[in-house]
């Protein structure tokens, strides 16, 4: 049940990828189709149309296999020797420094939304132990 699961959660994504696709053929932004999907789910998730449930076993492990999707274009590189050169050595350190940034940005971004889930999370236990309380002192 668990991968029926899982393939439903990335078919969500993959709906949120396609509309992405069609606003930027319909609209002609200077954006990919990714990103402007990205940004049309992380609204519908802070709107609440959307719950993450939804969607985070299924991104979760897209995100576990990201690293596979970069290989061949690391590889790809080998056939490119004009990327040893002082051009290549600034698209290097330009990647490495991106790289490193968005892990940094993602890393804070992460905290914070765990963070606010646990104080959510806290307030759900707060208040259900009010209500046994009170239900306790009617008695």
């Amino acid at each position: 049940m668990r991968i029926i699961r899982i393939i439903a959660q990335i078919g969500i994504l993959y709906f949120f990828y396609y509309v992405g696709v069609f606003l930027v053929d319909l609209t002609h932004l200077p954006l990919p189709a990714s990103i402007v999907g990205l940004l049309l789910l992380v609204g519908c998730l802070q709107m609440k149309w959307i719950k993450i449930e939804y969607i985070r076993d299924g991104a979760g492990l897209l995100l576990g296999s990201m690293t596979l999707f970069f290989i061949p274009a690391m590889l790809g590189i080998i056939d490119y020797p004009e990327l040893l050169s002082i051009n290549g050595l600034i698209l290097i350190v330009s990647v490495i420094v991106s790289t490193l940034m968005t892990i940094y940005f993602a890393g804070i971004i992460s905290q914070k939304i765990e963070q606010k889930e646990l104080k959510m999370k806290e307030k759900k236990e707060g208040k259900e132990g009010k209500i046994i309380e009170s239900s306790h002192l009617h008695h």
